[in-house]
């Protein structure tokens, strides 16, 4: 398509940006987290605790989100973000292979991540997927019609910002961690253009198709961003194993946590998990 390839133009003719590193914590293993849209590292905060005591906790902000940077002539697309990833994880000069841990759009950009370096890493863990097949390509007509929904729905808040922007507003006030969704003026261009670039137009599934590491996929069973049906493709993958939260939404909550604490380290958790999609 013509607008990845004018990525690949910019890529080349420019140098990725670092992105911030919102924490560094603890000693052991290295596990990196990489947030989602809208949000900022603040999205780990219930998770961190439970890393710290035996991890090197890298949490870091992804392009355009939280203090990292957000460059005026930049589409924020898969490219992009996982270039900025990968030049910040560079100057980190990490010697061992580590566990790369993402959330919600976080998980799209390492799974493109882990595909593309499979020897930097031991684990994949993603948090909440919003894996959205092309219609056309979904066999299952109601997954197909579900997934088409969300679709539109996303196309609706790109083109309609002060509505996006007020009720973000109203549902940011309502959420137990302050800061994890914010769309503001400030970072308008950047999700939306995230959005569009990254989730709408994603490409996660072929890229845990080529993924060498074991994954960990965990998510809420009330997770509002994830289409009914449409993890399926995904646990039919090799090395990939689910864990449902039962009672979660798409926050990390305590519940969630301590699953994500538990596929870091390779560790099964019962308490409110059912395996399998």
């Amino acid at each position: 398509m013509a607008w990845v390839r004018d990525a690949v133009r910019t890529l080349v003719g420019r140098r990725a940006p670092r992105l911030h590193i919102a924490g560094d914590v603890g000693d052991g293993p290295v596990v990196v987290l990489v947030h989602g849209i809208a949000s900022s590292s603040v999205t780990f905060q219930n998770l961190v605790p439970l890393l710290e005591p035996t991890h090197r906790v890298i949490s870091i902000d992804i392009l355009g989100f939280g203090r990292s940077p957000a460059p005026a002539d930049s589409e924020y697309t898969m490219e992009e973000h996982v270039a900025a990833l990968r030049a910040t994880l560079r100057a980190l000069r990490l010697h061992q292979p580590f566990v790369l841990v993402g959330h919600s759009l976080g998980s799209l950009i390492v799974a493109r991540y882990a595909a593309d370096h499979p020897g930097r890493l031991t684990r994949l863990v993603l948090v909440g997927p919003p894996v959205y097949g092309t219609p056309a390509e979904i066999g299952d007509r109601r997954v197909r019609s579900r997934v088409s929904a969300y679709l539109r729905a996303y196309e609706f808040l790109r083109t309609n910002k002060e509505f996006t922007i007020f009720n973000a507003g109203v549902l940011a006030r309502l959420l137990p961690i302050k800061g994890v969704f914010e769309i503001t003026a400030k970072n308008w261009d950047p999700f939306v253009k995230s959005l569009e670039n990254c989730i709408e137009r994603q490409t996660v599934v072929s890229d845990l198709a080529r993924v060498t590491v074991p994954v960990e996929v965990v998510y809420g069973s009330l997770d509002a961003f994830i289409a009914p049906g449409s993890l399926a493709v995904v646990e039919a993958l090799r090395s990939v194993t689910m864990h449902r939260v039962e009672a979660n939404d798409h926050i990390i909550r305590k519940r969630l946590a301590r699953v994500v604490a538990a596929a870091v380290g390779g560790v099964a958790i019962r308490d409110g998990v059912d395996s399998g999609a």
